[in-house]
């Protein structure tokens, strides 16, 4: 199989799909990689580190892209990108379609095969190759939502962990999951006080006996919620239905009782947001005003520490890679299940029943494309 990697082209977007370490390991296994000139050098791979490794570099996306039977990714192809798609060309990203209507009949009208990362799911519905990117969103979540509270950011001028005598700053985190639990550890590590919220008791048990007392839990309803937001400095939304538009949990209303300065950072804008007042930004304009709350909601926050991405990315998702190239999407997604939940869009139907409701779409058991 032809494995293509092209440069990511999302605003400030320094990820690439695939380290030199992968190439070698699918040109190992019988394949051929072809990458684009400077894909890897946002996160610090050269083209040279690439070839020695035995990937052919071409110099235009357009060859990449026509060239492969396999596209990997990081983030959802953009518009500027579609006219790339065609009848089984696989490709295999992050895509969040739930939030991406345009991009979803895109795939569905060209026949392209599109295999999500965020969207593999273990029997134990953990997400393998979502994991890695929410804990890093999750700690830079707080981190950035640090540096904002900042007066000269437009914050409070608060210090996240106070000083003697001065309280440390209230950090809360709606949603215990792995973005959340990056976010506590990050929070609690630079010295705030922190609550989170999640209607899943055992896991808010579990994480106050990790974190020994040093975590305030509350159960996730409106009216705790309300209260949490109101006297909170920081609130980091991390809260992810797997595949689905994420749930408008923190209202415009909540957010008018804030103090001004205080700071959202809503992990969850590449599935819509979890709060109502947010819209997707960009690391070059990553913040708006509104209601005098400083708002962060950059869509790709892990593509700020690319390096330390990249390789983490890459961990999880090449042994997945592999086996597609081996042995073909139909038969990987026929014998394992993980992968299987991947699936999107195939072959002009959408099999993630998540994405054809958010859009009132026709639904096709993924089972059925595959003649299970």
């Amino acid at each position: 199989m032809i494995v293509g990697v092209p440069k990511e082209i999302k605003e400030q977007e320094n990820r690439v799909a695939l380290t030199p370490a992968g190439v070698d390991s699918l040109v190992r296994a019988g394949h051929k990689v072809i990458v684009e000139t400077n894909a890897g050098m946002g996160a610090g791979f050269s083209d040279e580190e690439y070839s020695a490794l035995g990937a052919e570099i071409l110099p235009e996306a357009s060859k990449v892209w026509e060239q492969a039977d396999m596209i990997m990714k990081v983030k959802e192809p953009l518009k500027s990108e579609y006219k790339y798609f065609r009848k089984d060309l696989i490709i295999f990203t992050y895509l969040h379609l739930a939030a991406e209507e345009e991009l979803t009949k895109a795939l569905v009208e060209s026949g392209t095969i599109a295999i999500a990362y965020e969207t593999v799911q273990n029997p134990d519905r953990s997400l393998p190759l979502l994991t890695p990117m929410s804990e890093v969103a999750g700690r830079m979540a707080v981190q950035q939502g640090s540096v904002y509270l900042e007066k000269t950011r437009g914050g409070k001028g608060l210090l996240i962990d106070g000083v003697p005598g001065v309280p440390p700053a209230h950090v809360v985190v709606v949603g215990a999951g792995i973005v959340g639990t990056g976010a506590i550890r990050r929070a609690i590590g630079l010295g705030a006080r922190v609550t989170v919220l999640d209607i899943n008791v055992d896991r808010l048990r579990y994480l106050g006996e990790v974190f020994m007392g040093r975590l305030e839990t509350l159960y996730s309803n409106n009216y705790n919620l309300t209260q949490a937001v109101k006297t909170a400095d920081l609130v980091v939304g991390a809260v992810l239905i797997p595949g689905a538009k994420a749930p408008k949990l923190v209202t415009e209303e909540m957010v008018k009782l804030m103090e001004p300065g205080s700071v959202l950072v809503d992990v969850a804008i590449d599935q819509g947001g979890c709060m109502e007042t947010t819209h997707p930004t960009t690391h070059a304009d990553p913040i708006f005003m509104k209601h005098d709350v400083v708002h962060y909601a950059v869509a790709n926050i892990p593509g700020a520490v690319p390096r330390t991405s990249t390789l983490a990315l890459t961990n999880v998702t090449l042994p997945y890679a592999v086996r597609i190239a081996n042995k073909g999407w139909k038969q990987a997604l026929i014998d394992e299940g993980p992968l299987r939940k991947g699936a999107n869009v195939l072959e002009g139907k959408i099999v993630y029943k998540s994405v054809a409701d958010a859009f009132d779409m026709p639904y096709t058991p993924v089972e059925e494309v595959l003649g299970m």
